[in-house]
């Protein structure tokens, strides 16, 4: 080999180590392959907010947290479709998961009882908006409902083959309005479009106007796994639906929809931000946080994108009720996995241990400058034992005159292989 050919070999070797290896390096770090599962001390104790199995989503509304919760070990571990099992579609057709409201004053969770609810209820993204005829006194509930294909469940009934074409799950979405206080949720209405795929989360803009993640364009096989794993693999989607009809009992009637954004990576949790048209889109196995507007047309605008070094998925904005001009803990928080990596393997046993971190994103202003620098900071881990993964996290704020005049806040944090939700206080 001619010396010139050797140089212009190892100069490319060298290009593509170059190029590679920072990409290589983050998916290794966000999958958790270079880190280990810490504990994070907690000084006065975690409390277990009992009656919160499985619950993936958790969101604010005034005094109460509202999330959605499939209560039921057999059924998340033979039929979830966003985990890809899909084991037991029976089971998974007999499901009834429900909507619980935890009072932020004592984290006691209330099972809500679902009026004029038929169909079968696995859990998973959940959005709360204020019905405004309502004065504040009521709210609707956006749930996804991983239903099974009713085609499918008779195959595995009857063991026949899944007629070609047919999807083993039906997604869609439930509606249902609660008066904040009540103890029932009454259903309104389903939604279901062929647009609506693989749903993961909620974002309701109006009560009339909703956004749907879908996280993968392949619901199982090489190719799903592929889209997971490579981030150029942009294949998901969001999806925006306009309800013009509430009457409807065709779940695929009086409603319009669209896609409202593409070109993002496993594009999973929806979060609101700071104001009214703030989108906050969690991609999960990129470990990319994404701010986005909803433009004059009702499409998704990306605007700025923060890279965090863990899976992550449903993210909530803290507003600091108790900011100074000198320190104001407002930011991002966001739910994850720290080792992600060992997911596919944990899933096909109910006692295995999915180690959690949550993190706060803060945004610092530098003076002068346009662009804002973000501070990334884990406020909890845990090895799996006081929480098995963690899908969703928020802060309630604690009046520092309460806490000595620290700066700190309650945790809340939920997950979809989680035994319960729980509560601690963190600092800031």
């Amino acid at each position: 080999m001619s010396a010139p050919s050797t140089i212009l070999k190892t100069a490319a070797a060298a290009f593509l180590a170059a190029y590679f290896f920072p990409v290589v390096h983050h998916w290794l770090t966000v999958f958790g392959y270079l880190r280990s599962a810490n504990i994070s001390h907690v000084e006065e104790g975690i409390i277990k907010i009992e009656d919160t199995v499985h619950c993936e989503d958790i969101h604010r509304y005034s005094d109460w947290l509202f999330t959605a919760c499939e209560d039921s070990f057999p059924t998340r571990f033979s039929w979830f479709p966003p985990l890809v099992i899909f084991k037991d579609p029976v089971l998974g057709s007999q499901a009834r998961g429900s909507i619980h409201v935890i009072d932020t004053k004592d984290f006691k969770s209330k099972r809500l009882v679902l009026e004029n609810f038929e169909s079968s209820f696995t859990t998973h993204g959940i959005d709360i908006i204020a019905d405004p005829e309502k004065n504040g006194a009521a709210v609707y509930i956006f749930a996804v409902n991983h239903v099974p294909h009713p085609e499918y469940v008779l195959s595995v009934k009857n063991r026949t083959p899944l007629p070609e074409g047919t999807p083993k799950a039906r997604s869609q979405i439930e509606v249902f309005h609660h008066a904040l206080g009540s103890s029932a949720a009454k259903w309104v209405r389903s939604i279901r479009h062929p647009l609506i795929k693989t749903p993961n989360d909620i974002f309701a803009h109006t009560p009339t106007s909703i956004y749907v993640t879908n996280d993968h364009h392949y619901t199982e096989g090489p190719l799903r796994h592929l889209e997971v794993l490579i981030p150029a693999a942009r294949w998901s989607n969001t999806v925006r639906v306009q309800i013009d009809d509430w009457s409807s009992s065709d779940p695929q009637a009086g409603i319009d929809v669209s896609i409202a954004l593409t070109g993002l990576h496993n594009n999973n949790g929806l979060g609101h931000g700071p104001s009214h048209e703030d989108v906050v889109i969690g991609s999960a196995a990129s470990g990319t946080l994404s701010l986005a507007d909803i433009t004059d047309t009702q499409q998704l605008e990306v605007k700025e994108q923060i890279h965090l070094d863990s899976i992550i998925d449903n993210p909530s904005y803290f507003k600091d009720e108790y900011a100074t001009e000198e320190n104001d803990a407002s930011g991002y928080v966001l739910g994850g996995l720290s080792k992600a990596g060992e997911l596919a393997k944990n899933v096909q046993s109910e006692t295995a241990k999915d180690p959690v971190i949550v993190w706060l994103v803060q945004p610092v202003k530098e003076e002068g400058k346009a662009a804002t620098k973000w501070n990334k900071k884990i406020i909890f881990e845990d090895d799996g034992s006081r929480i098995r993964s963690s899908s969703a996290a928020l802060l309630l704020g604690i009046d520092p005159a309460l806490e000595g005049g620290k700066k700190r806040a309650w945790l809340v944090v939920t997950g979809f292989l989680s035994s319960s939700a729980i509560a601690l206080k963190v600092d800031l």
